[in-house]
């Protein structure tokens, strides 16, 4: 399960058909280092996006 603590490069390097879904709420830079290193949440705050949305989405994708 998918939580907002989680830091996106690692979600991405477990799931990585749940790309699409960060590009959807404006996360363009996947590939920065930024989200190496940041949670779902301060993504979300920086992007001015619902954390909680998008982690359902997530944990929705992966079947979780």
């Amino acid at each position: 399960m998918i939580t907002k603590d989680a830091v996106i490069g690692d979600v991405l390097d477990k799931y990585p058909a749940t790309a699409p879904l960060f590009l959807q709420m404006g996360m363009h830079c996947l590939g920065c280092p930024a989200s190496r290193g940041e949670s779902i949440e301060e993504a979300c705050m920086v992007h001015g996006a619902d954390a909680d949305a998008l982690v359902a989405a997530l944990n929705k994708a992966i079947g979780a």
